[in-house]
């Protein structure tokens, strides 16, 4: 026991008094309880780890809710803590704080949990099933207590959740620096990652949630939008000029992310059907107008499909049911479906993320509880049969993309070998594409292009408009390439496919200077009093902010998708140059254990320091990637450095990779002589 006061040690620190119990609203979903098969031991260090927030005073009462929520939701979440009512991200000057940059942050956490879009907003989870702002809601009102004071000349250092403290820096430095799940090597397995989120010293970041830069599913849209047209473009014939009218396409979720495909589809032409088992998220969707259409009938599905096929119309279409009931109905109706996908959260499939073929929803979350080991054989029974169901209709002329929620993944793991491109292991990959291995890369990682994005921090639509005016103008006198087009097109279309959920944010798919001088147009509109300030992001899913081996980096073909060196390189370069605030987090959407990603968030306050750190900054955190895919020899990305090495003459310059047109054959033959 300490013989020194903690309690005047501190002068950031929690209220002394107990907060009143917050009340909880009906209709808001609520996170499933979470396994993690702690010991007794565990449990007493799990309640004793949470109580290191609270004044001695009130150990006695708080140990009891804590353990009470450990034994209800596998978690301790402090939800006594958690501030009564709704939140949403309020204008900035709304906010307490010292500095621009502490108050943009506030804003940005409260946009990750409001009602509308986070997932499992009382259990601070934002999106992708288990992605959590932080672990608590001590810490989250710790976090605020440090925003509030903190100044333009320190740094808060968050540790999966846990605000550690403010250290002095210097103004050019980040003012937040954030990492989330970042195991050692032994113990970065699901199992130990459970144990250690259970005892309170692990957070699932996802990427956007963790990293508090999460704009609600429109972050996702654009995306999904350039897969959706460029796989109709690479499998289907479409032209470049043209869309997906009168095409199907077929997949599963409409949660956080997974909510952005039926958008995505409208946005792209084509009729879209999507199954869903919790029908609360199929209601966020169709109320916020992101499917027009729901049916828990698959005839009348179907009927509805039909009808804007044969008529060439948009239509997103959400299924109240189980994708495999889904799939078998059209396999057996003959329905030719041309693009197929699933965005459960595979990566997830035993702590609720995937619901197996004949349990409703609530059977789900019932049987996560009572009988976790049983839930998990019938995950298993069901993943193999939804394999199967894929494969018969791929025979049809289907074409089946792996969208990065780690499906084929669970399907090896489910015990399908025939799923790998070895027959035997998944060191090689699985017979089906990643969207990234054949669409997202080539087509538009390799190039630099990503998911750039930016919030206006006043929450006025005005200001979002003029960004987008300024965006579309950019990219008309500036257009190169037909994704070029494809971005002009998105963000003139932006506001009238009403894509804002939460506070006022765009995504744009951007390359490297596109991104850089869109960001200096938007700071200079700021220093010129035209906006308010703009909070710069992106997506941890980008050219160079994930390893992952089955998505991000699954183009990648030297070897070195195993590799987690370019996240971490992109992460430690953004803090070099002074990006206001970086995470580092492990898993993401695949998984623990089986990627690391990072990102950013820039506050651009109209000053001529931030237009410096931008010019260093921007064209590093994309080239770093676009440098990684040319040294393994991808033809679009050693183009791209080409372009760059000639544009950055004399002050930066990419290594790029010697090869000749004969090099297989050679190297086969050196091979065979020293048999």
């Amino acid at each position: 026991m300490a013989t020194f006061d903690v309690d005047k040690a501190m002068t950031v620190k929690l209220d002394y008094d107990l907060p009143e119990y917050p009340s909880f609203e009906e209709g808001i979903r609520r996170a499933p309880r979470r396994e993690a098969h702690l010991t007794q031991a565990d449990k007493e260090l799990a309640i004793r780890n949470a109580l290191r927030y609270i004044h001695p005073d009130h150990h006695a009462q708080m140990a009891k809710e804590f353990a009470l929520e450990l034994e209800e939701h596998g978690r301790v979440y402090g939800y006594r803590f958690r501030p009564q009512g709704r939140m949403h991200g309020k204008p900035i000057d709304e906010y307490k704080g010292n500095c621009t940059e502490g108050k943009a942050f506030q804003v940005m956490i409260e946009n990750n949990l409001d009602f509308d879009v986070a997932l499992y907003p009382y259990e601070l989870v934002t999106y992708g099933e288990t992605g959590q702002v932080c672990q608590n809601w001590m810490q989250y009102r710790l976090i605020k207590k440090y925003l509030e004071v903190m100044t333009d000349q320190q740094t808060l250092v968050v540790m999966s959740g846990h605000p550690l403290g403010l250290f002095h820096s210097h103004k050019t430095a980040p003012r937040c620096i954030i990492s989330n799940g970042l195991m050692v090597g032994m113990f970065d397995n699901q199992k130990d990652f459970n144990r250690a989120a259970a005892i309170g010293v692990a957070n699932y970041g996802q990427m956007t949630a963790g990293g508090w830069m999460y704009i609600g599913p429109q972050g996702i849209v654009h995306g999904t939008f350039n897969t959706l047209l460029n796989a109709g473009r690479l499998k289907l014939g479409i032209p470049t000029d043209g869309n997906l009218a009168g095409r199907l396409f077929v997949t599963a979720g409409l949660g956080g992310m997974s909510g952005a495909q039926g958008k995505a589809a409208e946005i792209a032409g084509a009729v879209s059907i999507i199954a869903e088992v919790d029908m609360s998220r199929i209601m966020t969707r169709y109320t916020q107008g992101w499917v027009s259409e729901k049916s828990d009938n698959l005839e009348e599905t179907l009927a509805i499909a039909k009808k804007h096929l044969a008529d060439k119309t948009p239509c997103a279409i959400a299924y109240h049911g189980n994708v495999v009931d889904l799939l078998e109905f059209l396999y057996e109706k003959n329905v030719h479906v041309d693009l197929l996908s699933d965005q459960t959260s595979c990566h997830v499939p035993y702590d609720g993320g995937y619901c197996p073929q004949g349990l409703t929803f609530e059977q789900r979350t019932e049987m996560l509880d009572k009988d976790p080991d049983g839930f998990c054989k019938l995950v298993d029974e069901t993943l193999r049969h939804h394999y199967e169901m894929v494969c018969k209709l791929h025979e049809r002329g289907t074409y089946f993309f792996d969208y990065g929620n780690s499906f084929l993944k669970a399907v090896y793991d489910a015990g399908v070998k025939s799923i790998c491109k070895n027959g035997e292991n998944d060191l090689d990959g699985f017979v089906f594409p990643s969207y990234v291995e054949d669409i997202l890369g080539p087509f538009l990682f390799d190039y630099g292009y990503g998911p750039f994005r930016w919030c206006c921090l006043s929450r006025k639509p005005e200001d979002l408009d003029k960004t987008d005016a300024a965006a579309a103008e950019y990219i008309q006198a500036h257009n190169r390439r037909y994704q070029d087009y494809d971005n002009y097109v998105w963000v003139r279309d932006a506001k009238k496919n009403k894509m804002v959920v939460g506070t006022q944010c765009r995504i744009l798919y951007q390359d490297a200077m596109g991104r850089m001088n869109l960001a200096l147009k938007f700071n200079e509109m700021v220093r010129n009093g035209e906006i308010g300030p703009v909070m710069l992001g992106r997506d941890h899913h980008d050219t160079g902010g994930t390893d992952s081996p089955f998505r991000e980096t699954s183009n990648i073909k030297d070897g070195s998708n195993i590799m987690a060196e370019m996240a971490t390189q992109c992460y430690a370069g953004n803090a070099a140059r002074g990006m206001s605030l970086i995470a580092l987090h492990n898993g993401g959407g695949t998984g623990i254990g089986k990627a690391i990603n990072g990102g950013f968030g820039m506050v651009l306050d109209g000053s001529e320091t931030v237009d410096t750190i931008l010019r260093m900054s921007m064209p590093w955190d994309t080239m770093v990637g676009v440098a990684r895919r040319s040294w393994a020899r991808n033809e679009n990305a050693m183009s791209t450095v080409v372009e760059y090495n000639e544009m950055y003459n004399g002050q930066d310059h990419i290594t790029l990779p010697y090869e000749a047109e004969n090099d297989e054959e050679l190297i086969r033959e050196a091979l065979q002589g020293t048999k």
